[in-house]
């Protein structure tokens, strides 16, 4: 391999291109880069995410590809080069940080991560054992529902956390208010105990007009009939 073999090969993978070399009878003959083009809205999509959380992508691609795709879609840690057990080993680092991991796939080489990782996701286009080992398949393939199913867990865990409060607040101040008060009384107190009880069913509620920012904003929410969790 010459050195204008060498400078082509490193200037395709600097502008993120997969390589294809061909030989015929032991000389290369051919050298083509292929390089994916993005989805429309994919950048959007994980923009929100990495607002969400989002900290790292995981490639099988070579780096050159994985940093110019990176770039372009305005992610900030991108690995590639990674081999299924790389990818595995990744996640355990991970999670021994004490990080949840979630992992997205759709090949048969993405299933050791999807089994290994808190939460697998699979495409539901993708191969069956993705499918089978993973936690949640986004039935239609569509990547932008990912962003508004992590928005709703996000928003839905938040709601939790504040109608924890609100109970324990106003058993809190019944409490106090019949230890140290005299206007306290039963009729006073169940009625505050059964107004604190619309307001935590009212809050709940909110969860059920969700709706993400930005251009997802006014797709219809159906998530009920395209997940699948995997059977244990």
């Amino acid at each position: 391999m010459n050195d204008k073999v060498k400078k082509d090969l490193k200037r395709y993978e600097e502008n993120g291109n997969s390589l294809v070399l061909t030989a015929v009878d032991g000389v290369l003959q051919v050298l083509m880069g292929i390089r994916d083009q993005i989805r429309p809205g994919v950048k959007e999509d994980l923009q929100h995410l990495k607002k969400l959380g989002l900290k790292t992508v995981l490639s099988g691609d070579n780096q050159g590809t994985v940093d110019a795709v990176a770039s372009e879609l305005g992610l900030t840690e991108a690995h590639g080069h990674m081999l299924p057990e790389g990818k595995s080993a990744y996640i355990e680092k991970l999670q021994s940080e004490g990080q949840i991991v979630a992992f997205v796939g759709d090949g048969v080489n993405d299933s050791p991560s999807l089994a290994l990782a808190d939460i697998g996701i699979a495409m539901g286009s993708g191969t069956d054992v993705a499918i089978e080992t993973s936690d949640v398949v986004l039935m239609n393939s569509d990547f932008s529902r990912l962003p508004h199913a992590l928005g709703l867990t996000k928003a839905t865990a938040n709601n939790m956390k504040q109608n924890i409060a609100i109970a324990v607040g106003v058993v809190l101040i019944l409490l106090t208010a019949l230890l140290f008060s005299n206007w306290m009384n039963m009729t006073i107190g169940m009625l505050v105990h059964e107004l604190s009880i619309l307001v935590v069913i009212f809050n709940a509620m909110r969860l059920m007009i969700y709706r993400p920012r930005g251009k997802n904003a006014n797709k219809q929410n159906d998530y009920g009939t395209r997940r699948s969790v995997r059977k244990s």
